[in-house]
């Protein structure tokens, strides 16, 4: 099939690359405009307690208001607020009022409950139109009319003025998410070019991966994902572009390098070039889809992800992954064709001389010679790294992960923990309702808020509870005495939750809502996620391997071998962030991350090396001389593949927050596991012991089967002898 998909290209070279610039850009510019979710609990179904507490809120108190932002109020010199700063701020929250900011509904001004117990902060609640905060940039927007506005009426005062809370934090994300995307596209970027560059010693080869994948594949890729998320009312994130323009231009990269290799080597074998295109797409084409196939169903299952972020992420990252697939093997081939093969690789002078590659030779021999030993000292690492996963804490404090510390959003959240509570910035609430019909009770108010306020973590209870206004609803403040997303505060709402439902006074249900309660029901829904979704895409990929391989022997260890790169990825990560940096913990997110990266991506390698073992196995080998062929001529690629594609990952971590530093090296030290630990050494490894029966009920070892790939024509047309191949 591959073989016809390669001559159709050939014949066809310029239709196929004016028809995919072509329907890359008319999908970009015709696809509607998503806006990325800003707000934690928009990810959450509604069946979780702190939507349906948000409901409950919203249903009984539609007057009142979670604050959106935060004015924070301090002196310039941090000394003791003044009477006459306290006059200052009143006119600056009255000057704010007077001005009617577009999506500011409600400006509290400062009163004694709102000013620090040491006197030298004040806090200002501010209440953001519903409409605005369901646009993630008409949010922004708001908080940086109030931020300068702000600034510039306390300007010519001894007051300093700063905003924080949620609008201001997405106000510092938007800012620090368009500098992020900027700095690892340029990194990225530069690093394809100089590594495919170096490895071909050509100019051009270096930029044609960039242009199959970052110039065509990526717009068309994002005008689908509009089209999806627009038609299936997905959810969109912030981190989405980033990760979309390494995926798009790693994946690419890989199965360019996957191409161009074969293509190289079909050249040097005396292939006219456009016989060297067909030929080289009929012999990587189906390792490309497979691989391909492998990431796309890693990342769709996402769909049954509890999580709006991961719903979404998951099924544009499959989308993305499919076209840059489909670029691989029609498009990246066209331009092998229109282009001269010297031209291709100038200006290098030796690119028709076949190399020795000593090194991959020699571990190729070491493979053959000693593939017992090979299996269990790659398999030791790999163990040996999983072990730290056991210490893997999970943190839930998305905002301060995704941000660098001097951001002011941040820097107010420091100020408000150390001049207030701890959880004052957002506090839980208790929302006790009545399921009879009937009138709260207001003489049990006061012994309920005392079971409330003896929880442990509990700071303080304001003991007279807001009650709606047909007496049905009471909302009880709770005061934490942990920053709102800390573990330890999450621990308090869970036995929170335990102590409001169990005392609610007869006749009556509660409900405990609040930013903390909502990290609670997120970390349910990520349990939920890895009883469901991992064990589901595990069995999706080992069905695809099956088929590929035709074998029900080679995806079961392929799969161990995906598995311990996982583990040992998180171990790795946490070894190196909580045990040697101090780190309390790894933000909750990136155990999925690394499955969606490292087990997916890092499948791709196995893929590669199996196939190519496959490959030679037809071809009449022995399976130990099979391995050391496949890791003669297959290890070049997976080298430099993995090594550019870690590389893209790296440059995360010049983003300058913790949550980008760890996703970096997490995700580029488990990419260098799947390329040169486990495609490199374990898989060929146990290959070769376990020999012909790898490949059971298939005939993998046997030429004459006829299962193998159809002949392919030497320079003159005549098959050539399988030691040329």
């Amino acid at each position: 099939m591959f073989h016809r998909l390669g001559q159709f290209v050939v014949r066809r070279a310029w239709w196929v690359i004016i028809a995919w610039v072509v329907a890359a850009y008319a999908l970009l510019l015709t696809s509607p405009k998503i806006a990325a979710q800003t707000d934690e609990a928009a990810f959450l179904p509604k069946h979780y307690e702190s939507i349906q507490a948000a409901q409950v809120q919203s249903d009984a108190f539609p007057t009142s208001f979670t604050p959106q932002a935060l004015a924070l109020f301090e002196r310039n010199d941090g000394a003791p607020l003044t009477t006459a700063d306290k006059a200052a701020i009143a006119k600056i929250t009255q000057g704010l009022t007077d001005q009617k900011i577009d999506g500011v509904d409600k400006i509290v001004p400062v009163s004694d409950q709102t000013t620090s117990k040491d006197g030298k902060y004040a806090l200002s609640p501010i209440a953001i139109s519903k409409d605005k905060q369901q646009d993630p940039n008409d949010f922004a927007d708001v908080a940086k009319k109030i931020r300068d506005e702000g600034k510039a009426t306390a300007s010519g005062t001894d007051v300093k003025f700063q905003l924080g809370g949620q609008a201001a934090v997405a106000l510092d994300q938007k800012d620090a998410s368009d500098s992020t995307d900027g700095l690892i596209t340029m990194a990225t970027l530069v690093l394809v070019i100089i590594i495919v560059g170096i490895i071909f010693r050509s100019v051009l080869a270096g930029l044609l991966p960039i242009l199959v994948s970052l110039v065509v594949a990526l717009p068309g890729a994002m005008g689908l994902i509009n089209y999806a998320t627009d038609a299936f009312d997905l959810k969109s994130t912030p981190v989405l572009t980033a990760i979309l323009i390494v995926v798009v231009l790693g994946v690419g990269t890989d199965y360019f390098l996957f191409l161009a290799f074969r293509y190289r080597e079909r050249l040097r074998a005396g292939d006219e070039r456009k016989d060297a295109v067909v030929n080289a797409v009929g012999r990587v084409g189906e390792a490309i889809a497979s691989a391909a196939g492998a990431v796309t169903v890693a990342f769709a299952v996402l769909i049954l992800s509890s999580l709006g972020m991961f719903q979404a992420l998951g099924p544009a990252l499959a989308i993305a992954v499919v076209v840059t697939a489909l670029a691989a093997l029609t498009l990246a081939p066209a331009l092998l064709t229109v282009i001269p093969a010297r031209g291709v690789f100038w200006p290098g002078k030796k690119w028709m001389q076949e190399p020795s590659d000593a090194r991959f030779t020699a571990i190729g021999r070491m493979v053959q010679k000693r593939p017992a030993a090979v299996a269990v000292a790659s398999g030791g690492v790999l163990l040996a790294l999983s072990v730290g996963a056991l210490s893997y804490n999970g943190l839930f404090d998305m905002a301060g992960s995704s941000m660098p510390k001097e951001k002011e959003s941040m820097v107010v959240q420091d100020k408000l923990a150390n001049g207030f509570s701890k959880g004052a910035a957002d506090p839980s609430h208790v929302y006790l309702r009545s399921t009879g019909g009937a009138k709260l009770d207001p003489a049990s108010f006061q012994d309920y808020a005392s079971k409330l306020g003896a929880v442990p973590g509990v700071a303080t209870v304001i003991p007279k509870p807001q009650v709606s206004e047909d007496g049905k609803t009471a909302e009880f403040t709770v005061m934490l005495k942990d920053e709102p997303s800390s573990n330890e505060a999450i621990d308090t709402v869970t036995e929170l939750r335990e102590v409001a439902h169990s005392q609610a006074p007869s006749g009556t249900e509660a409900k405990v809502g609040g930013l903390t309660s909502i990290f609670k029901d997120i970390n349910l829904a990520m349990t939920h996620d890895y009883e469901l979704v991992f064990p589901i895409a595990g069995l999706l990929i080992l069905l695809i391997l099956g088929l590929q391989l035709r074998s029900v022997v080679a995806p079961w260890y392929l799969m161990a071998s995906v598995g311990l790169g996982f583990t040992a990825t998180l171990g790795a990560s946490t070894l190196i962030f909580q045990k040697i940096g101090n780190e309390p913990g790894l933000m909750f997110m990136l155990p999925i991350l690394i499955y969606l990266f490292v087990v997916a991506i890092g499948t791709d390698y196995n893929i590669l090396i199996i196939a190519r073992l496959r490959e030679e196995a037809r071809e009449g080998r022995e399976p130990r001389e099979a391995a050391r062929e496949a890791l003669r001529h297959g290890g070049p690629t997976v080298a430099a593949a993995g090594f550019i594609l870690a590389a893209s990952f790296a440059t995360f971590m010049l983003a300058g927050n913790s949550f980008m530093m760890e996703f970096g090296f997490a995700m580029a030290f488990g990419i260098i596991l799947a390329a040169f630990v486990m495609a490199m050494f374990f898989t060929p490894a146990l290959t070769a012991l376990i020999g012909q029966r790898a490949w059971w009920p298939g005939h993998g070892a046997d030429a004459g089967h006829g299962a193998g790939p159809a002949p392919v024509a030497g320079a003159h047309g005549v098959p050539e002898p399988a030691g040329r191949r």
